[in-house]
């Protein structure tokens, strides 16, 4: 967590000479964060690699988000040929950390990222983002097969695999395809933040926004792999969500929310095992019995039959939730 060598001339350039700079944060990627200070006042550094990370989406959807009144960080400074950013500095009451504190307020805090969400699905999605299409969706899925499979020795059907997700997801597209909305794909507690002073939370990690279908940012939120959310609290957000945004049916919703839960926690299942035999971290090992258990919970509905019919067959119990007890 070393600053970049070009940091300071970036900093004295957006008037922020002689700042000091410290490491916040690293995330999943290549991007780092650092804070900078200066005469009592902070703002937050991104450095995001070129070679690796191309911070144009990151700036188009800041301020698609910016222009609809929502609170993504506001860019302060720019240098894309280095790949840094200077942004808004939300401190440090991110939603997971900040509900170990304030249990009391869990309630409240998920009413309002429910409400963000309903607020996004009036909003159709802007034409200059991808679709989150089969391509995406299988693409993610594939991880499972490529990374969790192999890593803990199952020989798994892979001819039958996609055939049974695409059974699943097919009404699921084809919504999504017909009233397309901004998916954030990360929209969970660690990347809410709680702003001083204001009713809105803050959001981050949305560089990889995706016009699909509104349920999946739901999904982000309430089936959260790095927090347990009570199921009750769960099925309550579920309602409020439905009220707020006008579904007409929610039974249907609730068909492709599980779908969508499905594809998501099965894609966070091999990218926690690739992060851990290709990028050598195995902190996110730890997480993979919750995920687990919110997946044995979507295949439980009926929509996603193909699917489950396909885990039963190629993924014995022992290697699910229990397995990650050997290397967690």
């Amino acid at each position: 967590m070393i600053p970049p060598a070009s940091a300071p001339d970036f900093l004295a350039k957006h008037g922020w000479g002689g700042a000091e700079i410290r490491p916040l944060a690293g995330d999943a990627s290549f991007r780092r964060y650092f804070r900078v200070y200066k005469g009592g006042a902070t703002a937050v550094l991104m450095d995001a690699p070129p070679e690796h990370e191309d911070i144009g989406p990151f700036l188009r959807v800041a301020g698609h988000l910016i222009d609809r009144g929502f609170a993504p960080p506001k860019p302060l400074g720019i240098d894309r040929e280095q790949g840094l950013l200077l942004l808004e500095d939300f401190g440090d009451a991110r939603v997971g950390p900040y509900l170990r504190d304030v249990p009391a307020r869990e309630t409240d805090i998920y009413d309002s990222a429910v409400s963000i969400l309903a607020r996004l699905s009036e909003e159709p999605a802007p034409a200059d983002i991808p679709p989150y299409d089969d391509a995406a969706m299988a693409r993610e899925v594939s991880l499972f097969t490529e990374w969790y499979a192999p890593a803990l020795e199952i020989e798994a059907d892979q001819d039958a695999y996609l055939p049974a997700w695409r059974q699943a997801w097919a009404d699921v597209l084809r919504v999504a395809t017909e009233a397309p909305v901004m998916v954030l794909r990360d929209f969970h507690a660690d990347n809410l933040m709680v702003l001083p002073g204001r009713t809105d939370l803050g959001l981050l990690d949305f560089q990889d926004a995706l016009a699909g279908h509104p349920a999946y940012d739901l999904v982000s939120l309430l089936q959260d792999a790095r927090r347990d959310v009570p199921q009750a609290l769960e099925e309550a957000m579920l309602e409020r969500y439905c009220a707020l945004a006008r579904v007409s049916d929610p039974a249907l919703f609730r068909a492709h929310y599980e779908v969508l839960g499905a594809q998501r926690n099965t894609k966070i299942l091999g990218i926690f095992t690739r992060l851990w035999k290709r990028d050598g971290k195995p902190l996110y090992l730890s997480l993979q019995p919750r995920v687990w258990g919110y997946l044995e919970r979507n295949l439980a509905h009926p929509a996603l039959a193909p699917v489950r019919a396909w885990f039963d067959a190629n993924v014995p119990i022992g290697r699910r939730a229990a397995a990650w007890s050997d290397y967690a």
